[in-house]
């Protein structure tokens, strides 16, 4: 039976997840150190996971960090979130982990990792010995807090992609395990068993994301987006968020997105022919130094987003939504942090006269067409 989790006893939901069980592995790649964050009682150690298969936690571990990364996004946006609460995320940077799912190069992170980042060109990946690439964000899915990045693979040695899951198969009981950057410790292994199904959480804008598997494992900031992992190595979930009531680990539940939910922000991806970005339809003065300080509209594309929500040339643009502008530059920026389809208002400055525009942003197969 789904429960919506709404309780005296949930005092944070957080969107930097799974650290935990007894044994931390680091050595597949080397940014950092390893050092126990938790000790929890072991579910999962060097006797084979599952005994049908014979694969160990170190077999699975050996295997499948390679293809976990550590995600950087540069916040050109701070966005109002729950997960923002005890997520890995500063002023200018927000951190998270994902998985490569195929040979190009896709990686399955979660959405609240890149809410509020330049989807074109503001997000690097790290793979094993601190090798950076940058990479596009190339479908998202806000309502499941999912989000497909597409890496540069120039120069990265081969990856074997991570094997996804079934995850109506999963039941109460079953070992879990998890490679993740918690703290931003490399590739770090750690385990727990899934302690109940069916639950219900809410994603950051407020809808209901169903079917989540729930953890005991323990978390820490920079583990979200990290895969669940099955007794076999299989991918079963994408870690999002956790319930508190306390500071001890025992108090803590954590809850991950069930891996058959992201077929549908996969399939965007596998029909898609070219990275899509929101589109504006704007651009700065020609002479923009007589409008120094302010987001002066210089001319807007006939038939664009912008044209049809009223905005003429010479309009001044103070907000979007809810941040405030001073250029066309930071106006483009913004909307880089956007999906096509989706609503934005504009605060305008028109002569003597204020008003508001309702504008659903286009789509544009270029980020440099982005204007």
């Amino acid at each position: 039976m789904t429960r919506l989790l709404k309780s005296p006893f949930v005092s944070a939901l957080l969107g930097g997840l799974i650290v935990g069980g007894v044994f931390l592995v680091s050595g597949v790649a080397g940014r950092g150190h390893t050092e126990t964050i938790f000790t929890q009682s072991p579910v999962a150690n060097e006797a084979a996971v599952d005994p049908t298969s014979g694969l160990t936690s170190h077999d699975i571990y050996t295997r499948n960090a390679p293809g976990v990364v550590f995600i950087r996004a540069k916040l050109l946006e701070q966005i109002a979130s729950p997960f923002n609460l005890f997520h890995a995320r500063e002023s200018d940077t927000s951190t998270g982990t994902g998985f490569v799912v195929d040979r190009r190069g896709d990686i399955i992170t979660n959405y609240h990792v890149i809410d509020g980042a330049d989807r074109s060109k503001g997000v690097s990946v790290e793979f094993e010995n601190a090798l950076i690439r940058t990479a596009n964000v190339v479908a998202v899915d806000p309502n499941d807090d999912l989000a497909v990045l597409r890496s540069d693979m120039h120069g990265v040695p081969p990856i074997r992609p991570l094997t996804l899951g079934d995850s109506t198969s999963v039941r109460v009981g079953d070992p879990t395990l998890t490679i993740g950057n918690p703290y931003g410790i490399d590739r770090t292994l750690t385990s727990g068993i899934v302690s109940a199904l069916q639950h219900q959480i809410q994603a950051a804008d407020g809808r209901s994301i169903n079917n989540v598997i729930q953890t005991d494992q323990p978390v820490s900031a920079g583990n979200s987006g990290a895969p669940l992992l099955d007794a076999n190595g299989r991918v079963i979930g994408i870690n999002s968020q956790l319930a508190t009531g306390g500071d001890q680990a025992s108090q803590r539940v954590s809850f991950a997105i069930p891996i058959d939910t992201a077929d549908s922000v996969l399939s965007l991806v596998d029909k898609q022919a070219a990275l899509k970005v929101a589109y504006l339809g704007v651009t700065a003065p020609t002479d923009s130094k007589k409008e120094h300080g302010l987001a002066v509209v210089g001319a807007v594309a006939a038939g664009s987003p912008a044209a049809t929500a009223g905005l003429r040339r010479g309009d001044t643009i103070q907000r979007i939504d809810t941040t405030p502008v001073d250029s066309i530059a930071e106006v483009l920026a913004i909307v880089s942090t956007r999906s096509p389809g989706q609503p934005v208002s504009l605060q305008i400055r028109r002569g003597r006269h204020h008003a508001t525009l309702s504008v659903t942003l286009g789509s544009s197969t270029e980020a440099a067409d982005q204007k």
